[in-house]
């Protein structure tokens, strides 16, 4: 059952649209495959979950965008919310 979205094949988040329990797999649409990651935390209603793994400091991408920054190394499945993610600009881009 697809429960999420990307918008853009550079995103690395994907955005859910149910609240979605630890362990329960996520599944969304890639080109033409379905693809299924399984959640690391509870993830609530169009909030963002991990579809590849993101570096401390590196970007994180919704809809084709820059949307912050990871604050910590954020794991494939994992919820990305303001415990891992960041607005504020990094320190080397100022």
């Amino acid at each position: 059952m697809i429960n999420s979205f990307i918008v853009h094949p550079n995103d690395t988040v994907a955005v859910v649209n149910k609240s979605i329990s630890k362990g329960e797999n996520v599944t969304y649409i890639f080109g033409d495959k379905e693809i299924t990651i399984k959640a690391m935390d509870d993830i609530p209603t169009y909030h963002k979950i991990a579809i590849k793994v993101v570096k401390k400091n590196n970007d994180v991408l919704k809809y084709g965008e820059v949307i912050g920054y990871a604050t910590a190394d954020i794991e494939l499945g994992a919820h990305v919310h303001t415990k891992n993610l960041s607005d504020v600009v990094r320190m080397e881009e100022v």
